[in-house]
């Protein structure tokens, strides 16, 4: 499961990044879509982050307090 979302991610991660270079290349706008998907993308990343903050934060307290 795990797998097949990491696979989408990076996928989705790759088209973002690789769509926006070029059309910084061609000095062109990105489409709204192109923004929106990279939008998403960028929360998810943050969320995923803070949420594995907290939870080594959580398990390093726990350790702390036995």
């Amino acid at each position: 499961m795990f797998g097949a979302v990491a696979f989408t991610y990076g996928l989705l991660m790759t088209f973002v990044m690789s769509g926006a270079s070029r059309n910084k290349k061609q000095r062109r706008p990105n489409p709204a879509m192109l923004t929106a998907i990279g939008y998403v993308l960028v929360g998810i990343t943050s969320a995923a982050s803070l949420l594995l903050f907290g939870y080594a934060g959580w398990t390093y307290l726990d350790i702390a307090a036995v």
